[in-house]
């Protein structure tokens, strides 16, 4: 799983350059996180774990104060977050999440990309069976065999571990903040590069000529819709 590990990891940071889509995304998820579950972080682990991934993408902290302060407020929005799934050219497969106040919006806006690319949206299912729903946990600070022991000592089963230049812990999605809560117990000041779930496919492809070009401008058109949140796909040469 490594190498889909760099490939998400260098996915996220490509995305990174659209700040403004960054800021105005986590508002959404920080306000509906907090209505939920309410303001207070501590108990919140949903918001508290937002607002730990704001910081570390460098959202301004007036952005997160303002989305919670809504909620306190009493400004009543309602978003939904939402998975359809794709198929793209030549075997390619891609699976979009989206955080939308107005689902017939977002379907609009996804089907207008579909036509100007000629690709097929499918049905629930159609291709989510080709990847891995799961958590991954990396840092720095303690040997694979010392993670395994913290781990096994807190009855928390992982999917896989690998040691790179981290510790890379891919577990259950509901594992997320147990697993966190492990390490920083013997790790108090660790600071967790990736923490996030997350859907990996099982296996990749590559595209080459009109087919990846058609791929590179799916991507982009997918990503300048306001309500996308993630896109996975299965292309390893992007």
């Amino acid at each position: 799983m490594g190498r889909a590990y760099e490939v998400r990891k260098a996915s996220i940071q490509k995305t990174g350059a659209a700040r403004g889509k960054i800021y105005s995304m986590y508002a959404k998820e920080i306000y509906q996180a907090a209505k939920n579950g309410g303001t207070n972080l501590d108990g919140n682990s949903a918001l508290k774990r937002l607002v730990e991934r704001a910081k570390k993408e460098q959202v301004p902290s007036e952005i997160i104060k303002r989305a919670i302060d809504k909620v306190n407020s009493g400004i009543d929005e309602n978003y939904t977050k939402n998975i359809y799934e794709m198929f793209g050219p030549s075997g390619s497969t891609l699976i979009i999440e989206c955080f939308t106040d107005n689902v017939n919006r977002t379907v609009s806006e996804l089907r207008a990309v579909v036509n100007k690319c000629h690709v097929k949206l499918g049905n629930v299912g159609s291709v989510s069976y080709n990847y891995d729903n799961l958590c991954i946990v990396s840092f720095k600070g303690l040997s694979m065999e010392d993670t395994l022991n913290v781990l096994i000592g807190d009855d928390i089963d992982v999917i896989d571990i690998e040691e790179d230049e981290d510790i890379i812990i891919y577990g259950d999605p509901q594992d997320l903040f147990r697993i966190k809560e492990s390490i920083t117990r013997v790790l108090p000041n660790v600071i967790f590069d990736m923490d996030e779930i997350t859907m990996l496919p099982k296996e990749k492809i590559e595209l080459n000529g009109e087919d990846l070009s058609l791929f590179k401008k799916l991507l982009m058109m997918l990503d300048e819709i306001e309500d996308v949140a993630n896109i996975y796909h299965n292309v390893s040469n992007v």
